[in-house]
């Protein structure tokens, strides 16, 4: 596992806390339910990811309204929270639907996310307690690992719920294993989890080898307008992911809007091909020129 892309993703999701409080409950159920433990003596929350443990303190207060007893000591490396204070613990068992009396067998509360929003937020906690995914460049790779057999059972069912298709699950050690192996399941999943810049980068990865085999069978037929081809659309991705990144794209004209979802929805088509695809249809030089002004402003210095 490529730690510094999966380090990256964890620190897009955290860019932003759920605006509404049940999607914040939401949220840190995900994070508890995958994080190193969670029972009622106590919470504990090992992370490396820095924006995790800059991100998890505004969360839990955000959800709760109270802090946690432990932080971590500000040494680089590992960084460990912890809730021990019997009245909190408590307050975040009854909150999940664990009553105090009750022999704590850690499963997915379904009734705790029953909006689509929370579903989302539980997702994505889950995926930054106990996510990882392999950078692109080298293989596809998303996998999500709990020590909990019901929590990855359910947490299948609630990702075929959300998503319309299911991870793969597989047992580890002692652990069990849901994973995705697809490029393009991968970027769905980074998408519905608040990373639609890392999933860019799996789209363009796909561009990138799908081009470059491209190039290899043909030997030396066209070899070098192939290349022009390949530069080209990838080019455009990273425009439109630089335009994505500074929150410009809603405020593109429409048919500029279009250009791009068709482009990121098509990476290897033609202009040709992408022409077509316009509302109403356009001709290629019409698409290129679209293009050309999407990778314009995407170089433009911001005010």
């Amino acid at each position: 596992m490529n730690a510094s892309f999966s380090r990256s993703v964890k620190g897009e999701i955290c860019k932003e806390l759920p605006q509404k409080k049940c999607c914040a409950l939401a949220e840190c159920f995900g994070i508890l339910l995958y994080c190193n433990t969670f029972s009622q003596s106590m919470v504990k929350i090992v992370t490396e990811s820095e924006a995790l443990a800059i991100f998890l303190p505004k969360l839990l207060k955000k959800a709760f309204g109270f802090s946690f007893d432990i932080l971590p000591g500000g040494a680089a490396g590992k960084q460990v929270f912890q809730l021990t204070d019997p009245r909190k613990l408590e307050r975040v068992m009854l909150s999940y639907g664990f009553g105090p009396s009750d022999t704590l067998a850690l499963h997915v509360n379904l009734p705790v996310l029953e909006e689509d929003c929370c579903k989302a937020a539980f997702l994505r906690g889950a995926f930054l307690a106990g996510g990882s995914v392999t950078d692109p460049a080298k293989s596809y790779h998303l996998e999500l690992t709990t020590t909990h057999q019901s929590v990855a059972r359910e947490t299948n069912a609630l990702m075929q719920e959300v998503l319309g298709f299911a991870p793969k699950l597989a047992r580890r050690g002692g652990g069990q294993v849901l994973y995705f192996k697809q490029s393009d399941l991968i970027s769905d999943v980074l998408t519905l989890l608040g990373a639609p810049v890392a999933a860019m980068g799996i789209i363009e990865a796909r561009l990138e080898k799908g081009l470059n085999n491209q190039v290899n069978r043909r030997c030396n037929c066209d070899d070098a307008n192939t290349s022009k081809v390949v530069d080209a659309a990838q080019e455009q991705l990273r425009a439109i992911r630089r335009l994505r990144q500074r929150g410009e794209f809603e405020g593109l004209p429409a048919k500029l809007q279009q250009a791009v979802l068709a482009r990121e929805a098509n990476p290897e088509s033609s202009l040709a091909e992408l022409a077509t695809m316009m509302e109403p249809p356009i001709t290629k030089p019409a698409m290129s020129h679209r293009l050309q002004k999407i990778v314009q402003l995407a170089k433009e210095e911001q005010p």
